[in-house]
């Protein structure tokens, strides 16, 4: 009986070469074998297709991508060898409809000129990083844009919510009616229990006035906020008060927009009156810096000499050799940690009551004021 030449069959194997299993190159019959990322029948790459040809459970694949997870480093560079050669990329929008969390945060703000906002976003994007949450940002043009604004942001299906805005009644009651977590940064409600993370602000006011006032100066204004800013409230009203307490009463207040230039155009209000002031205090460090350029280059003043100009925040741009503005510093660091803890502990356990923890801001003495 004569023997067959025919070989047998090739097995499948689990090694098979990545140039089989992916895109582009022409078979012999003229057909393309599958894209990167996609399976023989054109379907994109699962977890099972890499566990079947990894030879484990679809579990371990699963806590291979999950940040974490306890697997051994034999069992990752396994699969993460045939997930790469598959073109294998873990489904997040899959993976959040069945954890019912989209590892995913808002961070709400407002878009007028603050210098401090940037730093703060760097602080809380790093801190949820490292949690491996995703940081999405809304900003507003003027804090009562807000209503707009949710209605984006429930379209996200975030986990949480951090604002640097102000809410009504109403809409933190759209929160608790979706069950999603919300903490405030500096901003604090006295009538309805709310969770948030705030600066002293009258506190850090009342210590440059007793600053200002102990050096002798007896000649004050004020270049407060926007009108619906909470922060520049508690900032101007702050101010005020304690100059109420200490017999000075007729306080010229200018609004600015937090902006440089309306700084330096309050500034110039202000000199326009009969008795220009001698100590002014600045609801931010970015229109201080505006009014302190307003009063050298435009009115030639000299600074703290005929003039003493403080501000509020404490942003990197104020310690610049130019201004050495004094002024109160805020502890973003810490405070962007307690904002992103607060909220994680409620993402985790939504259960969790209101929390309010307030910061005292530090005295940061520069050479914008005399005292």
């Amino acid at each position: 009986m004569a023997e067959s030449t025919a070989k047998p069959p090739a097995k499948n194997s689990a090694k098979t070469s990545a140039k089989s299993r992916r895109g582009g190159r022409a078979s012999k019959s003229g057909t393309k074998s599958p894209k990167l990322g996609m399976t023989e029948s054109g379907k994109r790459v699962t977890s099972y297709d890499v566990a079947r040809v990894a030879g484990v459970s679809q579990s371990a694949v699963s806590r291979c991508f999950k940040p974490g997870a306890s697997v051994s480093k034999k069992m990752r560079d396994k699969v993460m060898t045939v997930a790469k050669e598959l073109g294998f990329q873990p489904n997040a929008i899959a993976r959040s409809l069945i954890t019912r969390r989209s590892n995913m945060v808002a961070v709400i703000i407002n878009n007028l000129t603050n210098l401090n906002y940037p730093e703060l976003l760097v602080q809380l994007s790093r801190r949820f990083d490292e949690r491996h949450v995703h940081v999405l940002l809304f900003t507003l043009e003027h804090e009562s844009d807000v209503d707009k604004m949710l209605d984006q942001v429930w379209q996200y299906q975030v986990d949480g919510v951090i604002s640097a805005a102000r809410l009504s009644e109403e809409q933190v009651s759209f929160f608790e009616e979706r069950g999603v977590p919300l903490v405030f940064y500096n901003r604090s409600f006295q009538d309805f229990p709310v969770s948030a993370i705030c600066c002293n602000q009258e506190e850090g006011e009342r210590l440059l006035v007793n600053k200002l006032h102990g050096a002798g100066h007896r000649n004050f204004a004020v270049i407060s906020g926007p009108a619906d800013s909470v922060v520049s409230n508690q900032r101007t009203q702050g101010a005020l008060n304690r100059l109420k307490e200490l017999g000075v009463t007729k306080v010229p207040v200018e609004e600015g927009d937090y902006g440089y230039d309306s700084g330096r155009i309050a500034f110039r209000h202000l000199m326009s009156k009969r008795k220009p002031p001698d100590a002014i205090l600045c609801a931010n460090d970015v229109m201080a810096i505006g009014c302190m350029d307003a009063a050298r280059h435009e009115f030639g003043l000299k600074i703290p000499e005929d003039v003493s100009v403080v501000g509020f925040d404490g942003t990197s741009t104020g310690a610049w050799a130019s201004y050495r503005l004094t002024t109160i510093d805020q502890p973003l660091e810490i405070m962007a940690e307690a904002a992103v803890n607060m909220l994680m502990e409620r993402v985790e356990n939504p259960e969790l009551p209101p929390e309010k923890r307030t910061f005292s801001g530090v005295f940061l003495e520069g050479e914008s004021a005399q005292l």
